[in-house]
Order: C-alpha cells, then sequence, then structure tokens
C-alpha cells in the first residue's frame, strides 16, 4: 500500500495536479476573472476538482501510514481478529486509490467537458446497421447508469433496421475524458438475425468522440466555406417535422467535416445546434494538428473494415470482448452492451497515461 501511495503521488507529479491548481489560483485572483462569466465557472470547476483529489490523497497517505503501523503491532501481538480488520481497510483504501488515479488521468483541459459520439455504420447493409444502433445504445446505457444526459441529435436510419449514421450527445462531468478513447472501428461476430441460414456474419461500425466546447473559445468559421442544405426530417417528432425541410446538413469544404442536425422543429434551431457541433469538430481537428497525431481522423474513417478495428465483440463461437489496443478482455459481453463499460475505459485511460 505504501508503494500504491507512491506510485499515486508520481502520477500527480506527471499530470501537474498541484501546478495546474496553482495557476488556476493565479487566474482566479486576476480582477478580469469574471469578465467571461462560463470560462469562470469551468475554471472554479476545475479548480475545485483538484483540490478534492489532493485533499483526498493527503488523506489517503496519512490513511495508510495508520494502517500500516496497526498491522505491525497486530502482528507483533498475534491479534488475528485486528489484522483481518486492517487488510480489509487495506483493500478498501486500495479500491480508493485507483478511482483517484482514474481522476488524475482526467486532468487534461477538456477532459471535463460534455461530448458528441458519432456513429457510422460500415460495409453489410442491415448487419452494420443494426450493429451501429447497438453500439448507440451501448453508450446511451452506459451515460444513463453513470447519471449522465444523453441526447439524440440527428440519425439516418438503416434501410430495414438498424441506423447508418447517427449522432448523440453526453452531458455530465468528463464525458469527453472517459470517452475520448472510444474513438474508431468496433467489431461484431455473431449468428446473425436477419440471416435465414443462421450463418455466422462478422460487421464493422464507426464510433468518433469530439468534445462539445466552450462557447468562448474563438473558432473562426467563414460563410464561404460552408455548404447548407435543408431536407425533411426522417426521425421521430410530429407531423410539423416530417412535413417541412427542417433538418440541416452543413459541409465545412476546406477540411470535408459535415455535421447535422434533425432533433428540432425549428430549422433555426437545428442550424444552431449544427454550428455548435462544427465549432467543436473545427476544434478537435486543430488540436489533433497541434499535437502533431500520426493519424488523420477523417481519412481513417473511409475505410470501414479489417485492420482498422480497436475493440471486437464476439458473440459466437465464444463469448468476448477484447481490446485490442489495451488486450483487456470480458466473457460478459451482455453486460458490457448494456453500457457496463467502465473497466474497458478504465484500461484506456492506464494506456494512454503510462
Amino acid at each position: 500500500m505504501i508503494i500504491s501511495i507512491k506510485e499515486l503521488r508520481s502520477f500527480f507529479e506527471k499530470q501537474k495536479i498541484e501546478k495546474k491548481l496553482d495557476s488556476l489560483n493565479y487566474k482566479i485572483q486576476k480582477p478580469d476573472f469574471w469578465k467571461n462569466k462560463i470560462k469562470a465557472e469551468k475554471d472554479l470547476k476545475e479548480k475545485k476538482n483538484y483540490e478534492s483529489l489532493i485533499n483526498s490523497f493527503k488523506q489517503s497517505q496519512k490513511e495508510s501510514l495508520d494502517l500500516y503501523d496497526i498491522f505491525l503491532l497486530a502482528s507483533e501481538e498475534n491479534n488475528k481478529t485486528i489484522l483481518s480488520e486492517t487488510l480489509i481497510n487495506f483493500k478498501k483504501l486500495k479500491e480508493l486509490l485507483k478511482k483517484l488515479e482514474i481522476k488524475c488521468f482526467l486532468s487534461n483541459e477538456n477532459d471535463i467537458l460534455d461530448c458528441y459520439l458519432e456513429f457510422h455504420a460500415g460495409a453489410g447493409g442491415t448487419e452494420s446497421q443494426d450493429w451501429a444502433e447497438m453500439l448507440r445504445r451501448m453508450y446511451m446505457k452506459w451515460a444513463m447508469n453513470k447519471g449522465y444526459i444523453s441526447e439524440l441529435i440527428s440519425e439516418h436510419k438503416g434501410d430495414e433496421a438498424g441506423i447508418k449514421s447517427s449522432v448523440i450527445k453526453i452531458s455530465g462531468d468528463y464525458t469527453y475524458g472517459f470517452l475520448k478513447s472510444e474513438s474508431g472501428i468496433h467489431r461484431l461476430v455473431r449468428i446473425s438475425p436477419f440471416d435465414s441460414g443462421a450463418r455466422r456474419h462478422t460487421s464493422f461500425a464507426s464510433v468518433w468522440v469530439y468534445p462539445v466546447i466552450d462557447e468562448n473559445i474563438n473558432i473562426e468559421i467563414n460563410d464561404k466555406d460552408l455548404r447548407v442544405d435543408t431536407y425533411r426530417s426522417s426521425g421521430a417528432g410530429g407531423q410539423h417535422v416530417n412535413t417541412t425541410d427542417s433538418a440541416v446538413r452543413i459541409t465545412h469544404i476546406p477540411t470535408k467535416i459535415v455535421v447535422q442536425c434533425q432533433n428540432e422543429r425549428s430549422q433555426h434551431k437545428n442550424k444552431e445546434t449544427c454550428m455548435n457541433m462544427l465549432r467543436a469538430r473545427l476544434y478537435e481537428y486543430e488540436m489533433q494538428k497541434k499535437e502533431k497525431e500520426t493519424k488523420d481522423l477523417e481519412s481513417s474513417k473511409s475505410d470501414i473494415g479489417w485492420g482498422h478495428q480497436i475493440r471486437s465483440y464476439v458473440l459466437h463461437p465464444y463469448r468476448m470482448i477484447k481490446d485490442n489496443r489495451t488486450n483487456y478482455e470480458s466473457s460478459s459481453p451482455d453486460k458490457v452492451l448494456n453500457g457496463n463499460l467502465d473497466e474497458f475505459l478504465e484500461s484506456s485511460l492506464y494506456k494512454l497515461n503510462l
């Protein structure tokens, strides 16, 4: 346990938690701090989180040393009852340290933000379209399990079942931080419910995650770079939605980024949502360029198939879900598909930060 405390201290230092808190405290003291209210509230929220992390660490450090002293005394006296209780408390403290460790990983500037998830079915028609909808349901169930709010922004329904594409928004503390590593191709192997011959099929669908950015972050968008299309909504929303061109699709010509929204009855509101999504996508695009990532997000979207998957979900001939990046596995696919994703998300965070 002493080692675990030392490891956590190294995570604190690596993530520069205390330096980030000092920087925020300095910013808060400035006379113009409340000039931008939205940004100020975000900074205060970050400050509260860093203070909570540091206080929890100090408390855990003290508790660890106290338990160690009790353990030594109980060992000398051969008091099995106290030894047993101490080991149980060590185990509880270890679980707490793991949670603190995860929180340390969620200390980047954008981790605290809400996020959009974009789904696209791969080749394979109904099979892949059904799989894309299963993935969307999985993340919405995860959000519900965490007490987060999920909102359908747009969807393009499949020909017979499922979805060809869809965008949802998940709101809650650190949703982007938790889900940012979910971007990529997800592969499903199962006996097809759409095949009368009950044959095994392999399906692919993509998930792309990007943050809902602060309204005050300046992203320059020129009108001449946009193509705006309106069309008739195909989703729910009543007769009015389906009989007017209320849905909006915006294409950013230089980057070929496309966003669309159809969940509001008002074309104006749908356009406003589209512009917010576009700003978020462009922000993510620029962040990737700055970080000099080797893969281009948009070009990777063009090949939803073999060799690009980040995770495999096998329901037949055996039952297993395996993350191809972390090698983390689960033999309970039903639980994972019902939103129990935390162990996969945590293993990805470890991989990203260690």
